[in-house]
C-alpha cells in the first residue's frame, strides 16, 4: 500500500456508443466523455495512464524511480478506470450479497473499440474470461500477479515502455539509450515540458484555488488521476514545486481526499464507483 509523504520525510527527491443511456450512471459517463474540461480544450488528449506515467518520470533522465514498486499496478488500475469512464465496463449492481465494492464483479458494458491499444487488450481479455473478476483480481491478472498458470495469459507485458511510446507519438516525450555500466537502457525524457506542467497545475490547482471539499463535485477524470497518482506513489512529484506553506494544505487535503471511505463515497458517487473501487483495492493491498 503508498502512502502519503510529508516534506521532511520526502523520499528519492474512443469513440462512444450511440446506445441511448439507460440510467443516472449511464448519463453521467456520457456528461464525462463530452463534456471537456475547457482549461483542455486546446491540449493534446491524454488517458489516465499516459498521464500518471508522464508524473512518474524524471525529466531529464526520462525513467521512473528504481525504488518504486507500484506504478506497474497503479497503471493497471487506470486502465480499469479510463474503460469505466469511457462507457465500456461497469462493477455489477449492489445486491445484499455483494455489498463490498471488493466483491462485486468487473462486467463488459461494450467491446467497441477504444482506439488505444492497451485498453483495447484489456477490453479483449475482460470479455474473454468464463467467469467475471472483481477489481482486484483484474489488477493482480494484468499485473501478473497470480500463481494460477492457466491466467497469466490476461497479463499486460511492457505497459510502461507501450505507454512511453504513445507519448512519444504525442510529442511528450522522446527516445534516447542511456548505459548504465552493465546495461543499455532505452529512457524517455520529457520534450514537451508544457504539457507536463499543465498537467501539474491542474492537480495543484485542484487542492488549492479550486478545492471544493467534495469529491462529488469534483471532475471525475481530476478525482481519478489523484486516486492514481497515490496509488503510483507518484503524487509527491504534483506538490513538490509547491512552497511550504502551499504544500502542506495540498497534501493534507489529498489525505483527507484518500481517507475516505469508499464504500461510503462509491454507494453516493453515481458513475464514478470503479475509482473508489480502485481505491479500495490499493487500500487493502
Amino acid at each position: 500500500m503508498t502512502t502519503l509523504t510529508h516534506r521532511g520525510r520526502r523520499a528519492e527527491a474512443g469513440r462512444n456508443s450511440d446506445k441511448k443511456p439507460d440510467s443516472e450512471e449511464d448519463a453521467a459517463v456520457d456528461r464525462d466523455l463530452n463534456d471537456d474540461d475547457p482549461d483542455d480544450s486546446k491540449d493534446i488528449r491524454l488517458t489516465l495512464m499516459e498521464e500518471v506515467l508522464l508524473l512518474g518520470l524524471k525529466d531529464k533522465e526520462g525513467y521512473t524511480s528504481f525504488w518504486n514498486e507500484c506504478i506497474s499496478s497503479g497503471l493497471r488500475g487506470g486502465i480499469l478506470i479510463e474503460l469505466a469512464l469511457r462507457g465500456r465496463i461497469r462493477l455489477e449492481p449492489r445486491c445484499i450479497r455483494k455489498r463490498r465494492l471488493l466483491d462485486r464483479k468487473v462486467l463488459l458494458k461494450s467491446d467497441a473499440p477504444t482506439g488505444d491499444v492497451l485498453l483495447d487488450e484489456t477490453l479483449r481479455h475482460i470479455k474473454a474470461t468464463e467467469s467475471a473478476e472483481t477489481v482486484q483480481t483484474w489488477i493482480d491478472l494484468l499485473t501478473g500477479e497470480t500463481w494460477n498458470p492457466f491466467k497469466l495469459q490476461y497479463q499486460l507485458r511492457n505497459v510502461r515502455e507501450r505507454i512511453a511510446k504513445a507519448l512519444v507519438e504525442k510529442g511528450i516525450l522522446t527516445t534516447e539509450k542511456q548505459n548504465f555500466l552493465l546495461f543499455d537502457m532505452t529512457t524517455h525524457p520529457v520534450s514537451n515540458a508544457t504539457e507536463k506542467q499543465r498537467l501539474v497545475k491542474k492537480l495543484q490547482e485542484s487542492m488549492l484555488e479550486r478545492w471544493v471539499n467534495d469529491p462529488h463535485r469534483m471532475d471525475r477524470r481530476t478525482l481519478a488521476l489523484l486516486v492514481l497518482a497515490h496509488s503510483s506513489d507518484v503524487l509527491e512529484n504534483v506538490f513538490a514545486s509547491l512552497a511550504d506553506d502551499k504544500y502542506n494544505v495540498a497534501m493534507n487535503r489529498t489525505k483527507d481526499l484518500l481517507d475516505m471511505d469508499p464504500e461510503v463515497e462509491a454507494a453516493k458517487a453515481g458513475g464514478a464507483e470503479m475509482i473508489w473501487a480502485v481505491l479500495a483495492a490499493f487500500n487493502k493491498s
